[in-house]
């Protein structure tokens, strides 16, 4: 799926969930506890969990997880871009032209 089209789906299946008009200090918060679980999903994979209360699983569903909970970041981004007229393809650019500038 190319990234424009990612965009335009999550901005669709968003306001039909009604989830799109949410205040955008809601949908900061959101990315923030979406950010927690990559790093709970990182851990798991790289030092395990260890409470009573989790069970193990194998490296290929922990990598699972992770791909899922970077999706979960990746759609709030992308919400937030729609908010503000920004493509996602736009942000990569940028991205990688500061970043090529920067450490030439």
């Amino acid at each position: 799926m190319e990234a424009k089209e990612f965009q335009k789906w999550i901005a669709e299946y968003y306001k039909s969930r009604g989830w799109a008009d949410l205040d955008i200090f809601i949908r900061i918060g959101f990315l923030s506890e979406e950010t927690g679980e990559v790093a709970r999903a990182i851990r798991a994979l790289e030092i395990g969990r260890d409470r009573p209360d989790e069970y193990v699983t194998s490296f290929n569903e922990g990598k699972k997880h992770l791909t899922e909970e970077l999706g979960d970041v990746l759609g709030n981004v992308a919400v937030i871009a729609n908010k503000y007229n920004i493509e996602l393809e736009d942000i990569f650019l940028e991205h990688k032209n500061k970043l090529s500038n920067r450490y030439r």
